[in-house]
């Protein structure tokens, strides 16, 4: 498989939804299940790095998880006209303006 773009993951997403999905469910209730989808990554991480233990039969796919959330979010993208490639792009511009000294000058980052 090769490398996928975030523009490629859009159009992938979207003929998912038109060939196999049916149809996008609304906005909000995408933003639900996102929601959802955050909490089971949260409650997989808790349970890999955090203090409780797995119960039997847990899931413990973390790749998973994080790809369920990826997957809504791309929907929520599509639906809302948001090319998350070029909104990205811009995020990290953004963040390399801002913060180009400040965790390297952050002395509770420094060993």
């Amino acid at each position: 498989m090769s490398e996928q773009t975030l523009r490629g993951c859009q159009r992938e997403v979207d003929e998912w939804i038109k060939t196999i999905g049916v149809r996008y469910f609304s906005e909000l209730t995408n933003t639900a299940v996102l929601m959802e989808e955050v909490g089971e990554l949260a409650r997989l991480m808790a349970r890999i790095y955090g203090e409780q233990s797995f119960k039997d039969g847990e899931e413990t796919d973390l790749g998973m998880e994080m790809a369920d959330v990826l997957f809504v979010l791309v929907c929520l993208a599509n639906q809302t006209g948001v090319d998350l490639q070029e909104s990205f792009e811009r995020a990290m511009d953004k963040k390399t303006k801002r913060d180009r000294l400040r965790h390297v000058e952050n002395p509770k980052l420094k060993s």
